[in-house]
């Protein structure tokens, strides 16, 4: 009986050891587990204007655990890189699309943080009515970004014509970007783009978006001689005007008692003008480009002096 119980005893011993050695592997196990997953939802509405079709999407991407998630998604048609957008505070993103006659299967792919995992939507179908008007569709590609702030970044956008066959003369388009975070800028090299009678084929603009990182300047301190000068010099020529004009007349002391007041002011506020500071103080300090993630959109327009066709795409940007 005493063995039975002894061997229950040393059976208890050891499960109890094999559990509190197990749970930090079980802890270290749930840190290094992958983030959550995520369900990314795509809702498309159309709509008609100008003889083209435009598409409103609106995409929402949530956390198993019910709370939005951060970060950007792309939207693709049928595998081709569309637009790009980042994602708000409520983990949701609109973009309007710009479509091409025809059916178009509309999905969207959420890329993934630190704490989410990517994930897919489903296909949203939707058909772009046929329109013999000349047009044309905007792109870029890629549609994601990321930047240290000071880097730089090349999209391409691309311009399709559409219906061109209807165009009598070449049709010009202006590239364009808004929605840059402060201290940035984009570039097209060609800014404008050239659409031929009957071209099918899309002409291509490189598109550059430039970060600016801080900058410190040490700052330069003015001598001691320069200092003394500063005060030694109005001091000196006041007393020798006062000495000079006690000589002379009463209008003629009034006289130089003005123009020595002039000279002092002159001399007095020569430190504060904008050269003296730059020379002994340096060039100000840059700011650099904010951090986070941003929806930028590119814009291409023509007019042939009555109409104007207008296009956009989007794309996100993430500056770190």
């Amino acid at each position: 009986m005493r063995g039975i119980v002894c061997r229950s005893l040393r059976l208890k011993l050891v499960t109890g050891i094999s559990i509190a050695l197990a749970m930090p592997a079980l802890a270290l196990a749930a840190e290094s587990a992958p983030g959550l997953a995520t369900q990314t939802t795509l809702t498309a509405e159309t709509h008609d204007q100008a003889g083209r079709t435009q598409a409103t999407v609106a995409i929402s991407v949530l956390g198993e655990d019910g709370q939005p998630a951060k970060g950007v998604v792309s939207i693709s048609d049928q595998g081709t890189p569309l637009a790009g957008a980042a994602l708000n505070a409520q983990g949701q993103a609109s973009v309007v699309l710009d479509l091409p006659a025809g059916a178009h299967s509309l999905t969207a792919v959420y890329a993934g943080d630190t704490t989410h995992l990517a994930s897919r939507s489903s296909a949203a179908l939707v058909r772009a009515q046929v329109s013999s008007t000349p047009n044309f569709a905007i792109s870029a590609a890629p549609t994601t970004l990321t930047l240290t702030a000071g880097q730089s970044g090349t999209v391409v956008a691309s311009v399709t014509p559409q219906n061109s066959s209807g165009l009598t003369a070449p049709m010009f388009v202006t590239l364009s970007c808004s929605g840059l975070p402060d201290q940035s800028a984009c570039t097209f090299t060609p800014e404008n783009v050239e659409i031929l009678p009957n071209a099918t084929v899309a002409v291509t603009s490189s598109m550059v978006i430039t970060t600016q990182k801080a900058s410190s300047v040490v700052a330069a301190r003015p001598s001691s001689n320069d200092i003394s000068w500063a005060f030694l010099l109005p001091g000196a020529l006041g007393l020798g005007g006062l000495a000079w004009g006690s000589r002379r007349r009463a209008w003629l002391n009034r006289l130089s008692l003005l123009a020595l007041v002039g000279v002092v002011a002159m001399l007095g506020t020569t430190a504060c003008n904008a050269r003296y500071n730059y020379f002994n103080h340096g060039p100000p300090t840059n700011p650099a480009t904010p951090a986070g993630t941003y929806t930028v959109t590119v814009t291409a327009q023509s007019s042939n002096g009555v109409t104007a066709i207008t296009n956009s795409t989007t794309m996100a940007l993430t500056v770190q």
